[in-house]
């Protein structure tokens, strides 16, 4: 068989692939061996530590916090008062009692058998009212 000029046989138009395997395998182990993989990081709400400090005294004697707690069947106290409010009364208590006190916080102190979800409808109230100031405590 003849070469016509120009046109190669079909030997020389095939291309070895071996090597580029051997780089991408190479990267690849590379790549896995130098990644960094993140651990994800969790708090545990139902801590069973007890925390002994002293909380620091308020800087004024005025300066009274506003206290919810929520009972075992999802009924809200605010500030130890023996009449339970309702789901839409907490942002306009939390509005009137910021205003008599500006650095007032939110305090909130859930039942171990309440509901997470009344624990944060309490959290978003406080900071739709502008609350910056939001702890959840453990109860006695």
């Amino acid at each position: 068989m003849k070469k016509i000029a120009g046109r190669k046989s079909e030997d020389d138009a095939k291309i070895d692939l071996t090597p580029m395997l051997d780089v991408v395998f190479i990267l690849l182990i590379f790549f896995v061996v130098t990644a960094t993989f993140l651990s994800e990081t969790a708090i545990n709400a139902a801590s069973s530590e007890n925390n002994n400090d002293n909380p620091p005294p308020p800087e004024d004697d005025d300066a009274r916090n506003i206290l919810f707690e929520i009972g075992a069947n999802n009924e809200i106290i605010l500030n130890g008062n023996p009449r339970p409010i309702i789901a839409t009364q907490i942002r306009s208590n939390i509005d009137q009692l910021k205003a008599e006190n500006p650095a007032a916080s939110v305090i909130i102190q859930p039942n171990d058998a309440s509901d997470v979800s009344t624990l944060v409808m309490i959290m978003d109230a406080a900071r739709q009212a502008g609350m910056v100031n939001i702890s959840i405590v453990e109860p006695n």
